[in-house]
């Protein structure tokens, strides 16, 4: 008997944790997680040069989930990050972003903030000439390499408090009613339960809801592309707003296009997911840089009824892709998927510069993302040209496929409970959060009201 089962131990349910302790240390709390520790997450890729498919990935699993070799950036803006203003107000959650914050600059974040509000006034204008929106948003980089060493010490002080930390047992199965979670290995029962297990569990945290009754609606899946090109194009941007998050509705599909997780000198990396589902992912170390910039260009799309099922959709699209790579990253020059020509290694050998994945398979992704996917692509490209010049030169290439899973949203409270009394869905495995800073606060959330009563 615990009194807090905390299921998943990436930053929703680290932070969870972390508020619990703070205020009562002698609470008995267990965590679990289905990858490796902290101590020994390693992507075995940096010495083979290519994936070797760990199960599960060390990239997206263990203890930190994937924000521990994410590009580790904080968020500081309400507008960016998820939908929690959907169950707090918004003086609350600006409040809770310099909390959270802080205890991430506590844990040794990087004091810089990396954002010229003049410049971004700026730039505000000139996105607006085109119809693009573009989000004003105060970035706080951590890094790749420093984010595993900021969670690897929240590691350390939550162990150090007596907190069981449990990787490498996956919970197989939740009885909301009578607050028990299964491995298979034992079963535990706990007063409360919090269910943090990231975007890589979302597709199992649904049907255990559906298994116990809690409704859940659908929300988006987006798919598209990483977007790797010289950094000399993007530095006059990044270099004064670290990242460029601007937002393109389709005019020819009415898709809502957007640019995601801008890495300047980063490296474009592959993430697998327990059933050999291959897909691209960039991140930014703190210290060692590329020559490169890459980001994720990702069109969102909606679902109407009957069909219920966005996550098996966007992973139909990602296998269809490793279909003709056998199971690595397809990479295209943006100019030759324009022409209607599939690129070969000759033709990527032609790039002014080196790009980062050195394993990705070149081929056509015209073959793998649907035409209006790769329309409204193309339609931003177009429009992106008019305020960063060069972004859609001979020299910008994509790989495929990139996709985020938000697939549902779970039904909870303004406490993020469900229907069940002690049970807490939170984070980016939610529907909830897609970030670290809003996935960090949902676990503040829970923790606060699992206190109180």
């Amino acid at each position: 008997m615990y009194d807090v089962i905390i299921v998943g131990s990436g930053p929703a349910g680290i932070f969870t944790a972390l508020e619990l302790l703070k205020e009562n240390k002698k609470l008995k709390i267990i965590m679990f997680d289905k990858g490796n520790s902290i101590k020994v997450r390693k992507c075995p890729k940096a010495k083979t040069l290519n994936c070797m498919s760990c199960k599960p990935c060390n990239i997206s699993s263990g203890f930190g989930g994937a924000g521990a070799f994410s590009d580790g950036k904080l968020s500081l803006s309400k507008d960016v990050g998820g939908w929690l203003e959907d169950y707090i107000d918004a003086d609350k959650l600006n409040e809770l972003i310099h909390y959270v914050d802080s205890i991430y600059l506590e844990y040794g974040g990087d004091k810089e903030i990396s954002y010229n509000e003049e410049f971004a006034n700026e730039f505000d204008y000139e996105c607006s000439k085109y119809g693009l929106k573009f989000i004003k948003c105060p970035i706080r980089h951590l890094g790749t390499e420093k984010s595993a060493e900021i969670m690897e010490r929240m590691y350390d002080y939550i162990v150090g408090q007596g907190v069981e930390v449990i990787s490498k047992e996956e919970i197989k199965e939740v009885d909301m009613k009578n607050k028990t979670v299964k491995s298979d290995k034992n079963t535990y029962k706990g007063k409360n339960i919090v269910l943090s297990v990231g975007r890589s569990g979302s597709g199992w945290l649904i049907n255990e809801c559906k298994k116990n009754e809690v409704k859940t609606t659908n929300n988006q899946v987006d798919i598209g592309v990483r977007v790797e090109l010289p950094r000399s194009i993007t530095d006059h941007l990044t270099n004064n707003l670290y990242e460029f998050k601007v937002y393109n509705s389709s005019k020819t599909t009415e898709n809502m296009v957007r640019t995601f997780c801008m890495n300047p000198g980063g490296f474009v990396s592959q993430e697998n997911y327990d059933d050999n589902l291959a897909v691209v992912n960039g991140h930014c170390y703190h210290d060692i840089k590329s020559n490169n910039t890459n980001f994720a260009l990702l069109v969102s799309s909606r679902f109407t009824e009957p069909f219920d099922e966005p996550i098996t959709y966007g992973k139909y699209i990602a296998r269809l892709s490793n279909m003709l790579t056998g199971g690595k990253i397809m990479v295209q020059r943006l100019k030759d998927l324009k022409d209607g020509k599939r690129s070969t290694y000759d033709r990527i050998k032609k790039l002014s510069y080196t790009p980062t994945l050195k394993d990705a398979v070149p081929g056509d992704l015209s073959y793998v993302l649907p035409s209006r996917i790769v329309t409204a692509l193309l339609e931003t490209f177009d429009e992106l040209e008019h305020v960063c010049p060069g972004i859609s030169g001979r020299d910008t290439i994509l790989y495929g496929v990139e996709v985020k899973f938000y697939s549902a949203k779970i039904e909870v409270d303004n406490n993020l409970q469900t229907k069940y009394d002690g049970v807490y869905a939170i984070g980016d495995g939610a529907g909830i959060t897609r970030g670290l800073m809003q996935s960090s606060i949902s676990g503040v959330i829970a923790a606060r009201n699992i206190l109180k009563k």
